[in-house]
Formats: structure tokens, sequence, C-alpha cells
């Protein structure tokens, strides 16, 4: 996949015609299909694909599609977050994070060699969707999204969320691919958060918010990654005596607390 995100030849675009929930506002159709955890056979398939051993948790037909009828359409599904997943063990949550990671992990399992493959094993993903072929792309822009707008008290008439993948990473924390979108008469908003907690290491937070405007045809599409040391983080839940293995677990909790190190805004118009 290129990096703008379009479908390349031989990659895909799966359907969600026989997804469980949709809804169309003004010509978009919003739909998202949650269906159980993959089976061995499914699972194989996609490991020969990715190239690389998949995470415990791969929910592999879940998606969230928001689609125009004038054929433009944004998907994120999977396969496509996991395909961009390091595979060359070239990122490994930099040297000094994998090797602590090791360090820490050879004190309680034998053969942690056999654990650590080289590929990213967090399983992170900088992943900003799937655009369907031949949809225009999107443009560098200074456009922020409308806050203000999403702050108002209009009804919501659609929201769902799903789960793309998720591991446990050995017990020694969380990586996890997450999606919430809700639709409101005038506009929608999509969240996908890509959340990693490796324990007495790094936390990570890289979400992907897509705004649209039906009136407009007006789509925002904001990236914004970041990361801290475990230990600063945890420092600064304690001096304000909260809890906090209980605040480490929800990335609601920590996410004003890890500085930008990655930020994009792109914009685009639907006619």
């Amino acid at each position: 996949m290129a990096d703008n995100g379009r479908i390349e030849p031989g990659s895909h675009y799966p359907s969600a015609a026989d997804a469980g929930n949709s809804i169309t506002q003004h010509g978009f159709k919003i739909t998202t299909r949650k269906l159980p955890i993959l089976k061995a056979e499914p699972i194989e398939q996609m490991t020969k694909r990715l190239g690389i051993a998949p995470p415990e948790m791969i929910f592999g037909d879940n998606l969230v599609s928001i689609d125009h009828e004038s054929g433009w359409g944004l998907q994120f599904n999977t396969y496509d977050a996991l395909d961009q997943v390091d595979k060359t063990g070239g990122s490994m949550l930099q040297v000094a994070h994998s090797r602590e990671w090791q360090s820490t992990r050879e004190k309680k399992h034998e053969g942690i060699t056999e654990v650590v493959k080289p590929f990213d094993w967090s399983y992170s993903t900088d992943y900003k969707g799937t655009l369907r072929s031949q949809s225009p792309l999107f443009e560098i822009t200074t456009t922020p999204i409308p806050l203000e707008l999403l702050k108002r008290p209009d009804p919501i008439l659609f929201f769902d969320e799903i789960i793309l993948y998720e591991d446990e990473m050995a017990d020694n924390g969380i990586t996890m691919y997450s999606c919430k979108i809700r639709v409101m008469p005038a506009r929608l908003l999509l969240l996908c958060r890509f959340f990693m907690r490796l324990d007495n290491v790094l936390l990570r937070i890289r979400d992907t918010r897509v705004y649209v405007d039906f009136g407009t045809g007006e789509v925002i599409r904001e990236y914004v990654a970041k990361e801290e040391k475990y230990e600063v983080v945890r420092q600064k839940l304690a001096s304000r005596g909260q809890d906090v293995p209980a605040q480490l677990r929800d990335p609601n909790n920590i996410n004003d607390l890890l500085p930008i190190v990655d930020k994009s805004l792109e914009r685009l118009v639907i006619r």
C-alpha cells in the first residue's frame, strides 16, 4: 500500500455488503461490521499473506467504511492495519526499548529469543485507513477539525465501536487497534486508535480522526502519534494520587500525558 493510503493493485477493499450496521446521510453510507474472532484456517491464510506472526486476537472480518455515492470511500480494516506493521524488525520500538523488553522477559521465561521475532512484535501501525480505488486523494491542509461543532448537543443517529486486533504481549502489556464512530444529522466523527502499553518500557497512542461534513462534502483526516516512557507516565499519575495500574489500562486517562511525536492534517471535498 502506498503512503497516501490508496488501494494498490493486488490489495483489497473488503466488501461491507453483509455488514450488520449501516446508515446513510446525504449520500454518505456509514457501515460497521463486527464479527467474532477469526478461526484457525482464516488466521493461517492471513499469516501467509502478511508474512508475520499474527496478534493473539484477530477480528479479521471487522471493518468501518465511509462510502459516498460518487464512488469515494475510506475504510479501516484489520488486514491493512496489520500490513502497515514493520516487517523488517528495524523499528522494534527502537533498539534500546527492544533490548530492555527482552531483558525483562528473559528473567521470567526461558527461550525468549524464540518469542522475539524479527518484526515489530508490538504490532505498532501508523495505518490511516484505506482509500477505495480511484478515490480522490487527501491533500495537506491547515484546516483543523471543527471541535466546537462536535461539542454541540446534536442527536447521535448512529454509534458503534469495533476492535480490529488485540494482543497482551506475553502478559507484559497490551497492544490494540480499535475504532469508534458517531454520526450526527449534519456530520460524523470517526476515531481509530492504536494503543500500546509495554509495561516498564513505553506507552504509545496513535490516533486517526476522520471528520465529515455532510452538507459541504468536506472530509478532514487528522493523525496524531504520541509516546512516552512508562516510568515518566507512572510518576505523573502517582503525583496526582491516582490508582496508577487502573489509569494505565485506559488510554483516555493518559492521553494528555504523552507528548506528540508525529502529526499530519489532510483534507478533501467530495462533490
